[in-house]
């Protein structure tokens, strides 16, 4: 019997229209053989693409279409996590493959290759706009603001949300960073936001706010802004500004906006400063560990840099300050007072006198009353009537003003 060669050539030179004899002589064959297998008319095998091998990444390939489908910006960490928490017991590759395969086009962008800094040396601070629509109030699409810190060598980040860009959250974000992260960089790099940078002077140098200035002051850092029109200069914040969007924000579901800074915290925790940074090739918080020890030791004494306002007390005894209203006592007698706003604290001053302390409120339209600001009126019922005495309201019972009548009339109307 021949091989499996041997039959391949044969029907091989015969397809080519050579005769028998040819073909024999060649194959070094007997006439007959070639005979009987071109008689059989033995048809070769055909081979058809291989099925494909079942993968662990198959039941999740729906999954991560819908979701890539919803959010194209999801990034294929975020959507491996995802998946495991469903069951997936395969490796990371395959994921980020299958997510390149059904991510839509023109969903991501290269960038551009950024600087290094020395340990210790620099963090570069900005703020990006969110819109979410938090469960508690889900009619409603509310714009948040984060505040993010990225030291330029560990690629650390510590960020906050805020519902504005105001001086105090600038202020009090950057000493609550400083706290998280044990220490100060030796410069800060800015966007040319209003709350760092008022403008240039006439010699082209950059003129800072002044809380700024102070904040800078106090900590000993050097604060600096970027040239205008150049972002790309502070890519170390802005690409995590994108990451947060991408590996946590979407898709995800806030309760309201301290929910939303408890769960980015957990996030910083347990996934971005805990992954091998794409640039460097390093274990973020590894880095950070090398990096902690350069930075600038925080003063004994906490910030309290001052903004002095003068404002006018309501009718209703409230006081706006940035969109808010804080009460001072009812026994205020001036229609007017300063206030100073520190990083967390509303201070009010009734000449040199302080007559409230307030935390700072988020957000708009929000109303602080403190205990004891308002005098406690006490509710008559139907059997008795208020007397009052000064700033004292009592009750008497109207039986006496019965007794009162009788014997007024009994005595011809003198008491």
């Amino acid at each position: 019997m021949k091989t499996f060669g041997d039959l391949f050539m044969i029907m091989d030179l015969h397809r080519q229209g050579l005769k028998v004899a040819v073909i024999a002589r060649q194959l070094g064959m007997d006439r007959k053989t070639v005979r009987k297998y071109l008689a059989k008319d033995v048809g070769l095998p055909t081979y058809g693409p291989r099925q494909p091998k079942k993968r662990l990444i198959d039941g999740h390939v729906d999954y991560l279409k819908q979701r890539l489908e919803a959010y194209p910006g999801l990034t294929a960490q975020r959507l491996m996590r995802e998946i495991t928490d469903r069951g997936y017991k395969g490796g990371y590759s395959i994921v980020r493959d299958v997510v390149r395969e059904l991510r839509p086009p023109g969903s991501g962008r290269g960038f551009a290759v950024r600087f290094e800094t020395a340990p210790g040396h620099q963090a570069q601070v900005d703020f990006a706009q969110f819109q979410v629509r938090f469960s508690d109030n889900p009619d409603k699409v509310e714009i948040v603001w984060l505040f993010s810190m990225v030291l330029g060598y560990s690629r650390f980040i510590w960020g906050r949300f805020a519902y504005r860009q105001t001086l105090q959250t600038v202020l009090a974000c950057h000493r609550a960073a400083f706290e998280a992260i044990g220490g100060v960089p030796r410069e800060i790099l800015y966007d040319r936001m209003k709350t760092a940078v008022i403008g240039d002077d006439e010699e082209g140098r950059v003129v800072y706010n002044r809380g700024l200035g102070d904040l800078a002051s106090h900590y000993g850092f050097l604060p600096k802004a970027c040239r205008p029109y150049r972002p790309e200069t502070k890519g170390k914040v802005e690409r995590p500004f994108r990451y947060v969007r991408e590996d946590f924000f979407l898709g995800s579901v806030f309760r309201d906006i301290d929910d939303l800074n408890a769960q980015l915290a957990r996030w910083l925790g347990d996934v971005a400063n805990v992954r091998v940074h794409a640039t460097t090739g390093r274990v973020v918080n590894e880095a950070f560990a090398e990096e902690r020890p350069t930075l600038g030791s925080l003063p004994l004494i906490p910030f309290g840099s001052v903004l002095k306002l003068e404002r006018r007390i309501s009718h209703d005894g409230m006081v706006s300050i940035a969109g808010n209203y804080y009460s001072v006592p009812d026994a205020t007698q001036r229609r007017m007072v300063e206030v100073h706003s520190l990083a967390d604290e509303i201070h009010i001053f009734e000449g040199e006198r302080l007559i409230a302390r307030h935390p700072v409120l988020e957000g708009r339209r929000q109303r602080s009353v403190l205990s004891g600001h308002r005098r406690s009126v006490r509710t008559c019922d139907k059997s008795t009537s208020p007397i009052v005495y000064g700033d004292r309201v009592t009750c008497r019972p109207l039986d006496i003003y019965d007794a009162v009548g009788k014997r007024l009339a009994a005595s011809g109307g003198v008491a």
